[in-house]
């Protein structure tokens, strides 16, 4: 069987179709409430985060409660250098010049954050269902 199957291609589209409306959702958060430079900044912070927090949804087809959050170390490292150079790039205004990067408030950071956090929820509560359906 090859590994790019019907339902793994519908897995594929439509997780990454929940994360771009996210990413979308940051953009359009950011051209409201700032200039376009806060509306790409935003867009590109939510991608990146929304990328990190889903590598916990691609560890497997069961859900985090059931394989644990904390049972790859390595995952977790990651996720945590992941977040550690993001918010560099976000927080030290030197990374500012070199990422194109606008200056956010603190309200624009708790956007990210949970516009980042919405898909990883959505695909958890899915694999929860499936998994009780079974």
């Amino acid at each position: 069987t090859g590994i790019l199957t019907k339902d793994f291609m519908t897995t594929i589209l439509t997780q990454g179709g929940i994360i771009a409306v996210c990413t979308m959702i940051a953009f359009h958060t950011g051209l409201r409430t700032g200039s376009a430079a806060t509306a790409s900044t935003m867009a590109f912070a939510t991608l990146t985060l929304a990328r990190l927090f889903h590598g916990f949804n691609c560890r497997a087809d069961a859900s985090i409660f059931k394989l644990g959050l904390k049972s790859n170390k390595y995952s977790l490292m990651a996720f945590a250098a992941g977040l550690i150079l993001l918010n560099a790039v976000l927080f030290i205004p030197a990374f500012h010049g070199l990422f194109l990067v606008a200056d956010l408030t603190l309200i624009d950071i708790g956007w990210i954050y949970l516009l980042a956090f919405i898909p990883t929820v959505l695909i958890q509560i899915y694999k929860v269902i499936k998994e009780r359906v079974k």
